[in-house]
């Protein structure tokens, strides 16, 4: 007895000295429901293969499948799943907006703690595309939204079609978690801050050999005669019920005809030449669906109706700059509030099977890539506020949410800054581990220099074309580099200003993404099997696995193995709607060894 007091005591005390937000997430732990027992599936058989020449979507597939199911994934029964993407959002991006997120508290920083942070559980994912080392958001988003991974540059197709190859597509299209979802009968959302038809929203709803053909004058001719769509007309004439509840981003321009204003920006018009209005042919399809371009149309929407929002005729604004927007766009967590609010509301009306939803911090990739910390951090934390309004708004009982990035850049974080120095700043401190930190480190030439630093990029010191040797201010087009003749003095520079363009070693014009592995952050049901190092498409597999009513419709169509598991590769064609019946396939909820097809190539 003396010691179940003791104990009570000790957890009161360890709840009584958390943040408010983890005690309320360790009490309701604490009070949850035990998932039910379930026996845990013999291990799957994955061919060995010569890597990577006998790689075909069909093993990737597989392979997945194994991933996921020898770490439990199974034994969930979530009931939604919420999929953040932070896009380029290396390790080094999490660590520096930690640390000015907690800066801009009055904290030191380093000990701060972005929402997900808080999740349970944690993991590594291995980014490779099929032909590159260093991958694209194409790819990589691919990889999480079919479980199978592919080319850089493609959209949710198998690697046996190159980019650009309209008919090696077409025959190979790989069928994606949002369309599985919404075949099932769950409500689907796709939020992001980049256009909606850009690498990463796109890969849950398109098939195309590239990624740029986001819109009809995009695509070259030999694709539009061989039968291939444009991105944006793949979203609203899609063969899968009829897409996405809720599309919340940029891109309104794909989706407009070159003959139509802008209703923002006077001097802009639409992009498409095919004379479409995509936006009223959404409409028509959607029975009392909504379209926002602006904050205040997003707010008046209806929360029982459909709702498509494109803030920008391209991407949205940073985070930094939304303030200044002239029609006003919704923040990122603004928008996943309401997205999470609408398909709660979808669900409870189709019969209470949930819901699916991808929700991008796309623009901490853009910020990096233009060589600009600031922006990219602060995206960055308005990821975590999104993070943070969706946990509220679920509960870890039924809900699955998990975090990560597609790919890394180049951001590196060095030097010997003092505790508390600030992220953005020059560094305070040594530039070795046998001295003793006083005033500002310099280099070997007597320079300052700052902690965050690209190690490629537009923000070499080197002159340009557009300007003279030294620090560079964003946004900067470059072009005509030419060599530095050295490192430039930072001493009356401020380096913390949103514009100030942190040093790249390499010269180029576009900052290049990074090859390390990133992070994996999850909790709800299934999220245990998040842990270790995992291929990225095996994130897809933890999804799937982890919520039985996906899996149920895959079993359904007999892709299952003895245990449930699906593990066969998907035939599109199968899930399509047809003749206005949204059904799922027959022999729903039968499973058995014979359906454990072979791993044939694709």
């Amino acid at each position: 007895m003396r010691y179940r007091t003791a104990l009570a005591l000790a957890c009161t005390l360890v709840v009584g000295a958390m943040p408010l937000h983890d005690a309320l997430a360790w009490k309701r732990a604490k009070t949850a429901p035990k998932p039910t027992s379930v026996s845990a599936p013999k291990p799957i058989d994955v061919p060995q293969i010569d890597r990577p020449g006998g790689e075909t979507a069909a093993w990737w597939y597989r392979a997945g499948a194994a991933q996921a199911a020898e770490r439990g994934a199974t034994s969930g029964r979530a009931k939604n799943v919420i999929l953040f993407v932070g896009d380029g959002m290396s390790l080094t991006t999490v660590a520096a907006a930690r640390i000015l997120e907690g800066q801009r508290m009055g904290q030191p920083g380093e000990e701060h703690a972005l929402s997900w942070e808080a999740f349970p559980h944690t993991g590594f994912s291995k980014t490779y595309n099929t032909d590159s080392q260093t991958p694209d958001s194409a790819g990589t988003m691919s990889a999480m939204a079919t479980g199978v991974k592919t080319r850089a540059g493609v959209l949710s197709i198998a690697q046996s079609a190159k980019r650009g190859d309209c008919a090696g597509a077409l025959a190979a299209p790989m069928l994606t978690l949002w369309e599985l979802a919404a075949r099932a009968g769950l409500a689907t959302g796709v939020v992001t801050t980049t256009r909606i038809t850009h690498a990463t929203p796109g890969a849950t709803y398109a098939h195309s050999p590239d990624r740029n053909w986001e819109n009809d004058a995009e695509m070259p001719t030999y694709a539009h005669e061989a039968g291939c769509r444009d991105i944006a007309r793949q979203l609203i004439e899609t063969p899968y019920g009829n897409g996405p509840d809720v599309i919340l981003g940029g891109g309104r321009g794909n989706f407009l005809p070159a003959t139509q204003s802008d209703p923002e920006y006077d001097d802009q018009t639409g992009l498409r030449l095919d004379g479409r209005d995509l936006t009223a042919e959404w409409k028509a399809r959607r029975a009392g669906g909504v379209y926002a371009w602006n904050k205040a149309q997003f707010d008046a929407a209806p929360v029982d109706a459909p709702l498509l929002g494109l803030f920008e005729p391209s991407h949205m604004q940073y985070e930094y700059d939304r303030a200044k927007d002239r029609g006003g766009e919704p923040s990122l967590a603004d928008m996943t509030r309401v997205a999470i609010a609408r398909l709660q509301h979808r669900s409870a009306a189709s019969g209470g099977h949930g819901y699916v939803l991808l929700v991008e911090g796309g623009r901490i990739d853009h910020a990096h890539h233009s060589g600009n910390a600031h922006r990219a951090l602060t995206d960055t934390i308005a990821l975590s506020e999104a993070v943070a309004a969706a946990t509220a708004a679920t509960s870890a009982d039924d809900t699955l949410i998990l975090v990560t990035a597609d790919h890394s850049h180049t951001l590196t974080f060095a030097g010997y800054p003092v505790r508390g120095n600030p992220i953005l700043g020059k560094v305070r401190g040594s530039s070795g581990e046998g001295s003793n930190p006083s005033g500002y480190a310099t280099d070997a030439t007597g320079m300052t220099y700052t902690t965050l630093s690209y190690a490629n990029g537009p923000g070499y010191v080197g002159a340009t074309d557009q300007a003279p040797e030294g620090p560079k201010t964003f946004p900067q087009e470059t072009s005509g580099f030419q060599p530095a003749h050295s490192r430039p003095d930072l001493a009356e520079i401020d380096t913390e200003h949103p514009d100030f363009m942190q040093e790249a070693m390499v010269p180029l014009g576009n900052e290049t993404h990074g090859g390390d592995d990133v992070g994996i952050w999850a909790r709800g049901p299934g999220a245990s099997a998040v842990r270790g190092s995992l291929e990225q498409n095996a994130i897809y597999h933890i999804l799937l696995q982890a919520t039985p009513k996906l899996r149920e419709a895959l079993c359904a169509a007999t892709l299952c193995n003895a245990d449930g598991v699906p593990v066969t590769l998907p035939e599109p064609d199968t899930f399509q709607q047809r003749g206005g019946v949204r059904s799922i396939p027959p022999h729903y909820g039968r499973s058995d060894a014979s359906r454990d097809r072979s791993v044939a190539t694709r």
